[in-house]
């Protein structure tokens, strides 16, 4: 039994143990009685003084939450002896207007069956669909995604970092309620890989969804990381359910925003234009790389030519090499020349006071390659020449940042015209007709460079040239369609990112998938 024996030298309660027994003669009897009592007072005050503690607590977490929702509202203007600014500071505080706090989605709950990590090749649209495709097979494979790692070894060599050109908080906080995405594994997977021990992998080309499940979830539960180390088309465009062609797509339009650096300078170049009226923006894929792996020299001279042939050679993943470069061109596997293009313009009677902004790196050949475009069109301009060389500082030797530049421009123009197919023609394509399919001119190459051949030739007039070039392209200026389909040969069927017509408004056309 505990008892109060009484205070010590600094005012403190002593509790002891109070022997049992006889007290000796009779005052046994009442020694009992006297027990028995001092233990329902302790008992009582034992209840009285829980009771209190339990119910001011629940006092305290009520009067919390209840400040935090109606003290901003009851209390405002009211003096607080806690607070001891002054009366201009609060007047300044009055005058800001608030910012709503940026809702996140709830995030999703479920049982991570291991790390997914991907290392992503190619150019920046290339990687861009790339990381869709990365996210949606995270998503369904219930795994946790790295933020993805960008390719730094191509021929562009940009040392850029994802969160040099996509803004990586929207990223993982805007997809939150799909799938986690951490910047980097837990410490102690860190320090494996690190170590090298991590099991890397290029998946197959053009899989669907189900080649995932069943062959690398049971990789990464076995080793609880996995790395990707090739991300370029590895998800079939067509066959998938909805639900993950919709996640691709939100993505690409929702999930990957660029930095504000970049996105204010889009903005800006954006307004430049169109304060001088229309503009179309032409991706005039004419740069070095580009001639060098396609192996197309139409227009170049000898010395170019051996130097592009050259370049090709140099780099081992360029697997193609001897290249005949007029059968190529036939088969409108070669983008247009500039000379080409610029007529092509002018039989499709673009207004030569339009704007034009070039989207593309350096042009092969330089100005006298340009020379016939810019005599045709003298309003030709390209973001060095809109803006100064002190806001494209940063930008240098970051070839994906420029093109990100390119890419905000591209989605704001009037009209957008690719010469060659790659993929930032395809996956702007299929972005501006998520914004409303707005026009974008889709060359039929092969036709063209024919009657190209014909006009120059002397076979056809002028105006026989131009109305076969209008009349062949009608029906061909990202109006709503069906994406193609072709078993068993996925690199010559619609890419998806062109067409995305699962994610399309219904009110543009047949949405289907096939």
């Amino acid at each position: 039994m505990c008892s109060v024996e009484g205070k010590g030298k600094k005012g403190g309660i002593r509790m002891g143990v109070m022997k049992g027994g006889g007290g000796g003669g009779g005052g046994g009897g009442g020694g009992g009685e006297r027990v028995e009592r001092s233990k329902s007072s302790r008992m009582k005050l034992w209840m009285i003084r829980a009771t209190t503690s339990v119910l001011l607590w629940t006092c305290i977490v009520q009067l919390t939450a209840l400040g935090e929702t109606w003290g901003p509202r009851v209390l405002k203007g009211w003096p607080s002896c806690f607070s001891h600014q002054d009366s201009s500071v609060s007047a300044i505080e009055d005058k800001v207007p608030s910012v709503p706090a940026r809702l996140l989605p709830p995030k999703r709950v479920y049982k991570n069956n291991g790390y997914l990590m991907v290392s992503c090749n190619g150019g920046l649209n290339q990687m861009r669909a790339a990381i869709c495709d990365m996210v949606t097979i995270a998503r369904y494979l219930n795994v946790t995604l790295i933020v993805p790692e960008l390719d730094k070894t191509s021929f562009w060599a940009d040392p850029s970092e994802f969160q040099d050109i996509f803004d990586v908080d929207h990223f993982i906080t805007s997809l939150r309620d799909e799938v986690r995405i951490l910047k980097e594994l837990p410490p102690r997977l860190k320090r494996r890989v690190e170590m090298g021990m991590v099991y890397s992998m290029p998946p197959i080309s053009w899989s669907d969804i189900s080649y995932y499940r069943n062959q690398i979830l049971p990789l990464i539960q076995k080793y609880k990381v996995v790395h990707l180390n090739r991300t370029d088309t590895r998800l079939a465009n067509n066959g998938q359910p909805l639900d993950i062609q919709k996640l691709r797509c939100r993505v690409n339009f929702s999930a990957l925003r660029f930095t504000s650096q970049i996105e204010e300078l889009g903005k800006r170049v954006s307004k430049l234009l169109r304060q001088n009226g229309p503009f179309i923006v032409l991706h005039l894929r004419y740069e070095m790389d580009m001639l060098a792996f396609s192996g197309c020299t139409q227009g170049c001279n000898n010395e170019e030519v051996d130097e592009l042939t050259r370049m090709r050679y140099a780099y081992p993943w360029w697997k193609e090499k001897i290249i005949n470069s007029d059968l190529k061109r036939k088969d409108g596997l070669c983008p247009l020349t500039p000379e080409e293009t610029a007529l092509i313009l002018r039989a499709l009677d673009i207004d030569n006071s339009y704007q034009i902004y070039i989207a593309a790196g350096e042009i092969y050949g330089g100005e006298r390659r340009m020379a016939s475009l810019g005599s045709a069109y003298p309003k030709l301009v390209r973001k060095e020449t809109l803006l100064e060389p002190s806001d494209l500082r940063f930008f240098e030797n970051h070839s994906s940042q420029m093109a990100a530049l390119d890419y905000l421009v591209s989605l704001e123009s009037d009209i957008f015209i690719p010469t060659y197919d790659g993929n930032m023609a395809k996956v702007v394509e299929g972005h501006r007709r998520f914004l409303g399919f707005k026009q974008t001119i889709l060359l039929n190459r092969r036709l063209l460079v024919d009657l190209i051949d014909q006009y120059n030739s002397g076979s056809l007039s002028w105006n026989e040239f131009s109305d076969a070039v209008k009349e062949s392209h009608v029906s061909r200026k990202g109006q709503p369609t069906k994406r193609s389909v072709i078993p068993d040969r996925p690199k010559e069927e619609d890419y998806f990112y062109a067409n995305p017509e699962e994610c399309l408004q219904p009110s543009y056309g047949q949405l289907s998938s096939t």
